[in-house]
C-alpha cells in the first residue's frame, strides 16, 4: 500500500524560491509506486495555499493566493498522512517551528526534531553545543541588540578582541543574509546596524590567518548516521555570500574534495560528532573551513534541511557514495517513519 506524504515547500524565509526548486526535484524523484504525494506551498506571508495555488506556485516559482488558503491544511491532524517532508529552509521552517506543529499533530516527518532544528538554526546555540563536544571552531563573540543600543562601545571592544578583519552575522538567518565582512573598525557600526535590523542577537566571528578552503559533508541517518564523501566549494568572492550562492557559475563543486585522506577522515568524524551532539536526525549538511597552511579544521555551520535540487551539494555528495537522488529521498522518508 502506498504511503501518503505531505510535501511542504516555500515558506516565509529568504530561501522561499530555493525551497520551491527543491520541491520540484523531490516531487519528480519520489517513486509513484511507493508514495502518494500531496504538495502544499506556504506563501512568503505564511499562508498555506490551496491545491490550485500550490500547483501554480510550483510551476511559476511565485506563491500567490486566489483566496482559498488553507490556514493549517491537514497538517493539524494526523489523519490521512503517513509522513510529512518539510522541505523548508531557514526561519519559520528549518528552525523547529514547523517541527513543533507536526510533533503536536503526531505526524512523522523528515529531518531533525524541535531540539535539533532549533539548535542548528541558532548560531549561538550551535557554537555552544559544539564547544562542549570539543568540536573546533573559529573564535567568536555574542552581541545583543539591547547592548548595542545602550552601550555600543562594549560591543566594539569585543570586536577589537577578535581583531580585524572579522565577520558580523545575524544569529538566526540562513543563505548568508545580513552577513558582512568588516575589514577595519570604521566599517563595524554599519555592519552591526544591518545585522541588528534582522536579529536581536548577532555573532562576531574572527577570520582565519589564511584564506580557508570550504569543505562540506552530508550526514544521513537517525541513531546510526553515516557520512558521505567530502565535497569542496570554490569561488572567487571574499566569502560565500548570497549572490555567490545563488548565481549560476559563481561557485564550483568538487566531489570528492582533493584532500589528504586523513583530513577527509577528520571532516567526516567531526561531522558525525556534531550531528549527534546537536541531536540531529534524518539528514544534515555540515560545513567546515580547512586551513591548508596550518592543518586546522574548523566547523562553520550545520544545515538540517540543505538545498535539495538535483544539482545541490547534499544530493551530489550521496550520489558520489552510490545513492541516487530517488533512492536518497526514499531513504529519508523511511528514516522519518522509524520509531525515534
Amino acid at each position: 500500500m502506498k504511503k501518503r506524504i505531505l510535501l511542504l515547500a516555500g515558506g516565509q524565509s529568504g530561501e522561499h524560491e530555493v525551497s520551491l526548486m527543491s520541491a520540484r526535484s523531490v516531487l519528480a524523484a519520489l517513486p509513484r509506486d511507493q508514495f502518494d504525494v500531496t504538495p502544499v506551498v506556504i506563501s512568503p506571508q505564511g499562508r498555506w495555499l490551496a491545491p490550485t495555488d500550490t500547483a501554480r506556485a510550483l510551476e511559476t516559482g511565485q506563491a500567490t493566493s486566489s483566496g482559498g488558503d488553507l490556514v493549517l491544511h491537514r497538517a493539524a491532524s494526523a489523519e490521512g498522512y503517513d509522513a510529512v517532508f518539510p522541505l523548508l529552509h531557514g526561519p519559520m521552517g528549518e528552525d523547529g517551528t514547523v517541527q513543533g506543529l507536526l510533533t503536536l499533530a503526531g505526524i512523522p516527518f523528515v529531518g531533525s526534531g524541535v531540539l535539533g532544528s532549533a539548535a542548528c538554526m541558532d548560531k549561538v546555540m550551535t557554537k555552544q553545543v559544539l564547544a562542549s563536544a570539543g568540536v573546533p571552531q573559529v573564535a567568536w563573540r555574542l552581541a545583543l541588540r539591547g547592548e548595542w543600543q545602550r552601550g555600543p562601545q562594549e560591543v566594539r571592544d569585543r570586536a577589537d578582541e577578535l581583531g580585524y578583519p572579522l565577520f558580523v552575522k545575524p544569529a538566526n538567518l540562513g543563505s548568508s543574509v545580513g552577513i558582512s565582512k568588516v575589514g577595519a573598525p570604521g566599517e563595524l557600526d554599519a555592519a552591526l546596524d544591518l545585522a541588528f535590523s534582522l536579529d536581536r542577537r548577532v555573532i562576531l566571528e574572527a577570520m582565519t590567518a589564511f584564506r580557508p578552503r570550504e569543505v562540506e559533508v552530508g550526514i544521513l541517518g537517525n541513531d546510526a548516521p553515516i557520512a558521505s564523501p567530502v565535497g569542496e566549494l570554490r569561488f572567487d568572492a571574499d566569502f560565500y555570500d548570497y549572490e555567490t550562492k545563488y548565481t549560476q557559475g559563481r561557485a564550483e563543486m568538487h566531489i570528492p574534495a582533493p584532500l589528504p585522506p586523513e583530513v577527509a577522515g577528520r571532516v567526516r568524524t567531526l561531522a558525525l560528532t556534531a550531528f549527534r551532539a546537536l541531536d540531529c536526525a534524518g539528514l544534515a549538511r555540515v560545513d567546515f573551513f580547512y586551513v591548508e597552511e596550518t592543518g586546522e579544521l574548523l566547523l562553520n555551520e550545520v544545515n538540517t534541511m540543505p538545498g535539495f535540487t538535483t544539482t545541490s551539494m547534499y544530493p551530489k555528495l550521496f550520489e558520489a557514495a552510490g545513492l541516487s537522488y530517488s533512492a536518497l529521498v526514499t531513504r529519508l522518508i523511511e528514516l522519518a517513519l522509524e520509531d525515534r
